[in-house]
């Protein structure tokens, strides 16, 4: 009888334990459920609180991210570009799209003077006054043009956060201006970046790499999130230094860049290949012709691909060219096969290489540009 009565007691300890257990674990769950909603609250206020001053300072001024109008807002990303600038107390430096002048103050107190080029009126009109209550309006000049019809004054640095619509086109401008400079530190969009910093053998190598690091030398700085922005962009940006590089190959620009247009096409296709396609030999011969004064007619020159993707050993193409564009296409082929370049491809060649097979080529007689057109194209 005792022994039943001490373990019925036991029983009673241990279930009076086990409720008190699952109150105490409901309490502590009752609490993180209240604890997680309040931390949310307290996230979002602060978020909230940080959108209601980059409103209020930027407080009727609608941003369109069609036009690349996305403000760099983050005050130690903004130093950590202008350090990596290099820039010295005698130095004029270009910007390009200032905005509201976040990167333009900074800039100011750094350097001698900025040349500031901006298409915005609005944006115009806030950095002059700005600029006027800081005490560097001496030290400013705006140039409110579209940057890509504008001739640059003197200027010795590039720095700026580049609108992401024209970073080709600019970037061609700068490498292959006639202006003179020690370096460019450009925030660009991070994909275009990579594409820019990009080395034969990658899968990234491109077109606009080979040109650009033709006569430049390029380096990463830093990433930069999409959050650092207002308004934010869809993808995230890189901060690149261009540095135009002393001493540059003796190579005719336009021939050069015709030349990649055509190896760059389809770059992972052999050049064997790609030299035997008859589109290609017939543009090719019309515009080897034309420097000797002779007249050619290219067969198919509006319709067709010339990059098609099917390779073509060239036996049936030699029946249907004539015999001076039959020779003409054998004449390409042995050059390719002489020096080792049939079976290579485009992507995994170094500049050392492209200009020897385009010196080659013009040796021959064979050349790639059009002398009647004036267009820089400098990628795809």
């Amino acid at each position: 009888m005792i022994l039943r009565l001490k373990d019925q007691t036991l029983i009673k300890i241990n279930s009076t334990r086990s409720y008190l257990s699952s109150l105490v674990f409901r309490r502590d769950s009752h609490s993180q459920a209240r604890t997680k909603p309040d931390h949310d609250r307290r996230r979002r206020g602060y978020e909230r609180d940080v959108r209601i001053e980059e409103k209020k300072e930027h407080d009727g001024l609608f941003l369109c991210k069609s036009k690349g109008q996305h403000l760099l807002t983050n005050t130690r990303i903004l130093d950590s570009i202008v350090r990596s600038s290099d820039i010295r107390p005698t130095d004029t430096v270009l910007e390009i799209g200032p905005g509201t002048g976040n990167l333009t103050m900074k800039l100011l107190e750094a350097a001698q003077n900025v040349v500031a080029v901006e298409l915005d009126k609005r944006m115009v009109e806030i950095l002059r006054k700005r600029v006027s209550d800081h005490g560097f309006a001496d030290k400013l000049t705006i140039i409110q043009k579209d940057v890509l019809k504008t001739d640059f004054p003197h200027f010795d640095l590039v720095v700026a956060n580049i609108p992401y619509n024209i970073s080709s086109p600019l970037v061609a401008k700068l490498v292959y201006g006639s202006n003179t400079f020690r370096s460019a530190t450009l925030l660009l969009q991070k994909e275009f970046s990579r594409r820019l910093l990009a080395n034969p053998g990658d899968s990234d190598f491109n077109r606009l790499a080979v040109n650009v690091k033709l006569v430049a030398d390029v380096k990463f700085v830093m990433d930069v999130s999409k959050r650092e922005f207002v308004p934010p962009p869809k993808v995230d940006s890189s901060v690149i230094r261009i540095t135009p590089k002393e001493i540059i190959p003796d190579v005719n620009v336009q021939e050069w860049l015709a030349f990649t247009r055509t190896c760059f096409g389809k770059k992972n296709k052999t050049l064997g290949s790609m030299f035997r396609q008859k589109k290609k030999v017939m543009e090719l011969q019309s515009l080897s012709a034309g420097r000797h004064g002779s007249n050619v007619e290219v067969m198919n020159q509006t319709g067709g691909d010339s990059d098609s993707d099917v390779e073509e050993d060239g036996k049936d193409d030699l029946l249907c060219l004539d015999t001076d564009a039959s020779m003409f296409k054998e004449r390409v082929i042995e050059i390719l096969r002489t020096n080792g370049f049939e079976e290579k491809r485009p992507s995994k060649l170094s500049h050392r290489e492209l200009l020897h097979l385009l010196s080659l080529f013009n040796q021959a007689g064979i050349f790639f540009h059009d002398i009647t057109s004036l267009q820089m194209d400098l990628h795809e």
